[in-house]
């Protein structure tokens, strides 16, 4: 279904407006789908405030049911909705599907913990005083999500308003909509209330605004760029709407020298190159011992060599395309100014006639080179030798960002010491996934506020309410 989907009924744009959707593998136009505007933000926040009352006096468990359809709709499905996620981005299949897959269990795990929201009884200093803390929805919530996972993005963030109570209005990203409709396919064949969920494709700017600045909605969930989640922040400052702002990432990858060097680096490429490098967690900045750094360089060096990008779709995984032109752009205009810097590009940074590919690039650098604290985003691996622990967690810090990062050592008070003074919501120690569905996705500094999935990605859409009883004695 290629519409929005708005109160209950698909629906073409307000002004009937739409928007070409192109391939990044090929560059052609894939299908043209609705782009509103204002006008239909507007629309669908009213939607979702008539059937908030509605909704939130439903049980947990009634709206479990409802989640847990979705969930099981979006397995039953996840061959045709992952091939549409491969189209529009270009990833392989494997990720593909998984990512929906993953979109299922958070729907399911939020449908559980809803149930569990519990609040509590407060023993009081007076006998004749009873006070009890509890947690009630939000009410409507605005989703505004990322392109690079247009699946799991809004998943964690519109099951667990659901699952909270809330009503939501989500808003993907322009350049992965048949993601978007595909969740909206599932909520609606789940049976999803009226208006509850409502699905809109439209302009960035305009949409950001009115959700701001519409006093209907009481709280936005974003996933994007730290440049537009500072915008929001100011927005916000003026109508006091709620923010939760997943932005944008510099991980450090710390590699000490007593390591299996081979695995490391071929997991390290592996790591580096999901999603073509665009994720917000991607391993950025590889900081090896410099004892086995020209081992780990070799070994990644001749990995890339056997790299093939192209079209994915099929039972083979190429590393795909950037998202778009200006992703493209921006990784080619990095390893331009990696060069001018006096960084080494050991291999790769090829662009594609055709498609927005660029072909994986090993940069030898150093900590005083001004590039590598921007956000990459791209299939760029930077690699810096260190020599004490002292000097790496300075160099490892020394970014604003602080959303993930990445130890690896066989000495736990090496991994100790690491774990506790990196500057980072999530420390992976030997492991390149520090997240899960039950886990708390965490980001501080300039790379969030609040928290996705876990039990506190439910709590972000529920407000602590004390009731205390004088007089009961």
């Amino acid at each position: 279904m290629r519409k929005q989907y708005i109160n209950g009924e698909w629906c073409d744009a307000v002004d009937g407006a739409t928007w070409d959707l192109q391939s990044p593998a090929t560059e052609k136009i894939i299908d043209k789908v609705p782009f509103g505007n204002t006008a239909d933000c507007a629309l669908a926040i009213a939607a979702a405030d008539a059937s908030f009352k509605e909704w939130k006096n439903t049980t947990p468990y009634f709206r479990a049911e409802i989640l847990k359809k979705a969930a099981n709709y979006m397995r039953a499905n996840v061959e045709a909705f992952a091939k549409e996620t491969s189209l529009e981005t270009g990833k392989p299949m494997l990720e593909s599907r998984g990512e929906w897959q993953v979109s299922a269990n958070l729907f399911e795990w939020f449908a559980e913990e809803g149930k569990r929201s519990y609040g509590r009884v407060i023993p009081s200093s007076r006998i004749d005083k009873r006070s009890m803390v509890i947690y009630q929805p939000l009410g409507v919530v605005g989703v505004i999500t990322a392109w690079n996972f247009p699946a799991y993005n809004p998943a964690r963030a519109v099951a667990a308003a659901l699952a909270a109570g809330c009503s939501v209005v989500m808003r993907g990203s322009e350049f992965t909509p048949l993601s978007s409709f595909n969740m909206a396919k599932a909520l609606h064949e789940a049976g999803i209330l009226k208006g509850v969920f409502n699905l809109i494709n439209t302009e960035p700017v305009a949409t950001g605004t009115e959700m701001i600045e519409n006093p209907l909605l009481k709280k936005i969930s974003f996933t994007g760029s730290t440049r537009v989640g500072k915008i929001l922040m100011d927005g916000a400052s003026k109508t006091a709407t709620k923010l939760s702002l997943e932005l944008g990432g510099n991980a450090p990858v710390i590699i000490e020298k007593d390591v299996d060097v081979e695995a490391i680096a071929h997991q390290a490429l592996v790591a580096k190159l999901r999603n073509c490098g665009q994720v917000c967690v991607a391993p950025q900045r590889f900081y090896v011992h410099s004892s086995i750094f020209n081992q780990f360089v070799s070994i990644v060096k001749e990995d890339i060599s056997q790299l093939k990008t192209g079209v994915n779709g099929g039972d083979i995984d190429f590393v795909g395309p950037l998202i778009n032109k200006k992703q493209q752009e921006h990784s080619l205009e990095m390893l331009e100014k990696a060069k001018s810097e006096g960084a080494i590009v050991h291999i790769g940074g090829e662009e594609a006639e055709i498609g927005f590919f660029v072909h994986p690039a090993l940069i030898e650098a150093r900590q005083n080179q001004a590039f590598i604290k921007t956000e990459v985003f791209g299939p760029l691996m930077i690699v810096i030798p260190f020599e004490t622990k002292e000097e790496v967690l300075e160099w490892a810090n020394d970014t604003e960002y602080g959303l993930a990062s990445y130890v690896f050592t066989n000495h736990i008070k090496t991994a100790n010491f690491y774990a506790e003074n990196l500057e980072f919501g999530m420390v992976g120690v030997n492991e390149w996934a520090a997240h899960g569905t039950e886990l708390p996705f965490v980001g501080i500094k300039s790379s969030g506020i609040g928290h996705e999935s876990g039990s506190e990605g439910l709590k972000e859409y529920m407000e602590l309410k004390l009731i205390s009883y004088g007089n009961m004695s």
